[in-house]
């Protein structure tokens, strides 16, 4: 059995739901692969610095970010290498913001052993690294007025981490550090960087961006259960929550889960091929660490928005359903598309995407590319991986020498 990488799709979120309601067998002993303190890794409610990083020899520091639109977001700094190791250098780092999907949370960038996961890698490569938490997991509930508890606490869809969260996160650690910004995503953390970049926000502050399984159009989804899934969020979402938050662990998420198995033509029976394609490389002691300690929640708005993305064949701003409440909004009827091929052509990217990703389609990642045909050539670095899917990129064994030295070497040749 596999496990899902930080997807920024609904239908991912799907797959999520069903590895954490399902009977689960472990694959062995979780210390056995990499040594790990299962016991650490599996409580990150004391930090991720403390469960995670520190206990590696690195230095690690908790900082808190506060949105404008006033949602508190944890945040994990590496600022350094092992310390006592041959990274650890006085030069000036080289700064990297890693931002992950819809229903996970920074953790899942740390699973593998110091080796194998990219933000202790970039650290032994000279870089400052900070990791992000998106709003409403577990480590980012708080709000200066709010409690999780409200319904309008979840009153947000990617288009706020569009126009609020990376905006505040690029602000606090621009001035933390007075640095140009390395950026990393993964599925929803490409989409909104792209969203961004394509309405001129954070490339002032930007110096290149590395975007993984990279999100943008859905058509091509490759998933009767994810499509089926995005479907039934546009609407069935009144009848089978009446909630605002979307807890993949609660019961209205089994109940979901039950809704979606019995549609005709839905295998639940082998849901990582299913859903995300057929994963390559993957640990079994990950996959144990991983569903100790995902899903996380997200906004029913957001999932809608998600859905609406793949429904629509666009991308574009949360659709309200009412005429009113779009010229509310927006000013006009439908909602604005966001133009990617508005796209600064000089700023430097890196794309890197797989052959076997149900999600992130080649199809899909092709029309994406033809809206950067325009991008200037020394700019635009693509790399296609035949077998990976979805979450290799995030914890696959060998993703160390397939895509992270990619990564490190596409960074270092921007300074």
């Amino acid at each position: 059995m596999g496990v899902p990488g930080l997807l920024g799709l609904a239908a991912w979120s799907f797959y999520v739901l069903v590895l954490a309601v399902q009977p689960h067998q472990a694959h062995g002993s979780i210390r056995g692969s990499f040594g790990l303190n299962k016991d650490a890794v599996a409580s990150p409610e004391n930090g991720l610095c403390a469960s995670s990083v520190t206990v590696h020899g690195y230095k690690c520091e908790e900082h808190e970010v506060t949105t404008k639109d006033g949602y508190i977001l944890s945040v994990q700094r590496i600022p350094e290498g092992r310390v006592g190791g041959t990274a650890g250098t006085k030069k000036q780092p080289v700064l990297t913001l890693i931002q992950h999907g819809v229903t996970v949370d920074g953790l899942t960038w740390l699973l593998n052993s110091p080796e194998q996961n990219l933000p202790l890698i970039l650290a032994d490569n000279g870089f400052d690294v900070w990791i992000s938490n998106t709003r409403g997991t577990r480590l980012s509930r708080r709000h200066v007025s709010l409690v999780p508890s409200q319904p309008a606490f979840w009153n947000w869809s990617w288009d706020e981490l569009v126009s609020f969260e990376l905006p505040a996160l690029f602000d606090y650690v621009y001035g933390q550090t007075g640095q140009k910004i390395n950026y990393v995503g993964h599925s929803l953390g490409t989409l909104t960087a792209l969203a961004s970049f394509s309405e001129g926000k954070l490339v002032n502050q930007l110096k290149s961006a590395a975007l993984l399984s990279p999100i943008a159009y859905l058509s091509h989804m490759k998933t009767a259960l994810g499509n089926i899934a995005a479907k039934s969020f546009v609407g069935e979402i009144g009848r089978l929550f009446g909630l605002a938050e979307f807890n993949p662990k609660g019961e209205a998420g089994g109940d979901f889960l039950k809704f979606l198995c019995d549609n005709p033509g839905v295998d639940c029976s082998d849901l990582l091929t299913a859903i995300a394609g057929k994963n390559c490389c993957l640990n079994s002691s990950t996959v144990d660490l991983f569903l100790m300690n995902e899903p996380q929640p997200t906004s029913i708005m957001n999932m809608v928005h998600l859905s609406q993305t793949v429904r629509d064949g666009v991308v574009a701003k949360y659709n309200y359903g009412r005429l009113d409440y779009n010229l509310m909004h927006y000013g006009e009827a439908v909602p604005p598309i966001y133009n990617l091929s508005n796209i600064p052509h000089d700023l430097p990217m890196f794309l890197s995407y797989g052959g076997q990703d149900a999600l992130s389609d080649v199809l899909d990642v092709e029309h994406l590319l033809d809206d950067l045909k325009s991008h200037d050539v020394d700019k635009l670095s693509v790399q296609f991986i035949k077998d990976y899917a979805h979450a290799d990129f995030i914890m696959g064994v060998n993703a160390k020498d397939v895509v992270y030295s990619k990564v490190v070497q596409f960074f270092k040749r921007q300074h």
